[in-house]
């Protein structure tokens, strides 16, 4: 029987035929495409939210202050605002009481930081041996910061009170005199550096401490093997592991003494308390930019003083980060 063998020729499509193709899928979807558009969108919606409070209360607030500095705005019309320029920048600067209320701060601050961070740093190395009820410690030393600077000014104001003070008879008590804190120039600067110094010390040295459970216990053994006493290994090993801690908390407590308020403001209280003492000897920028704009009622001086406040800040942060770098630099 004969066969015949098939050809390819045989399954050739016929001359002028069309071939039908497949049809080509839909490279995007609506689903594809809602996916595309929230792996983009979503981290932008994530942080909305804090760029939307910090514009709301951060940014609009400091460019309407610097807006308000530029005119003469009185709290009784604020409706009513007349174009000055730079005059409000030029009366606080050629005013005495302003560089009297720098230079208080400037005092206040290094009398109470210095200390501060001292103490912390001492309290936190002994923190960070094995204790017994060690969390109970530690929220000890975080309790006056958990105190409201309200509290905390009232309570000392008793301590320092000139007639009838706990400090002043203990003074008394064994022979030393009376002191009226409060009217002496350095004795208000000295009682509102304790003020602070009580309030933010916990919070120092558990910064510390979180900072020095994060040294690696392999240099403290090395240390050891080496003949390294204690001290020397704090000197040697803990210091140097929290140079860029200390340097934190010195910018951090910087800030904060710039924005002393309630602790000169309550420590005599009424209208002394409101101008800094009789003599403007305790006196902070806060206290200084209060009584220009809510006791005098003047806003575009006042204003001035808070980007004065700004600008003061942005050059102890440069000078801060100018010294950090040449201690890492140093230490390379």
């Amino acid at each position: 029987m004969a066969t015949s063998t098939p050809t390819p020729d045989a399954y050739a499509p016929p001359p002028g035929g069309s071939q039908k193709t497949p049809a080509a899928p839909r490279r995007h979807t609506w689903r594809s495409r809602l996916w595309r558009f929230d792996d983009k969108a979503s981290p932008y919606a994530y942080i909305a939210p804090f760029f939307l409070v910090f514009g709301a209360f951060g940014l609009y607030p400091l460019l309407y202050t610097g807006w308000i500095a530029l005119h003469r705005v009185e709290m009784t019309g604020m409706n009513q605002m007349e174009w000055v320029g730079w005059d409000n920048f030029d009366k606080i600067l050629h005013d005495s009481e302003f560089w009297t209320a720098v230079t208080n701060t400037f005092l206040i601050g290094v009398m109470s930081t210095v200390p501060q961070l001292l103490v912390a740093l001492g309290l936190a190395h002994l923190l960070n041996y094995k204790l017994r009820a060690s969390t109970f410690w530690r929220t000890v030393i975080l309790t006056p910061y958990a105190t409201s600077v309200a509290s905390a000014a009232l309570v000392f104001a008793l301590v320092f009170r000139a007639d009838g003070g706990l400090l002043n008879w203990a003074l008394e008590f064994v022979g030393l005199g009376h002191t009226n804190w409060a009217n002496g120039h350095w004795t208000s600067k000295i009682a509102i550096s304790v003020i602070v110094i009580w309030r933010w010390t916990g919070y120092n040295t558990l910064i510390y401490l979180a900072a020095m459970q994060a040294v690696p216990a392999d240099l403290y053994e090395a240390a050891s093997l080496d003949g390294a006493s204690r001290w020397q290994q704090f000197r040697k090993v803990t210091i140097p592991s929290l140079r860029p801690t200390i340097l934190f908390t010195i910018v951090i407590s910087t800030i904060g003494s710039m924005q002393l308020f309630g602790e000169p403001l309550l420590l005599e209280g009424g209208t002394l308390g409101a101008t800094g003492g009789n003599e403007n000897q305790y006196e902070t920028l806060s206290v200084y930019l209060y009584n220009y704009g809510w006791n005098l009622g003047h806003l575009g001086p006042a204003a001035a003083v808070a980007w004065a406040m700004l600008a003061l800040l942005l050059i102890i942060a440069a000078v801060n980060w100018l010294i950090g770098r040449f201690v890492r630099k140093s230490a390379v």
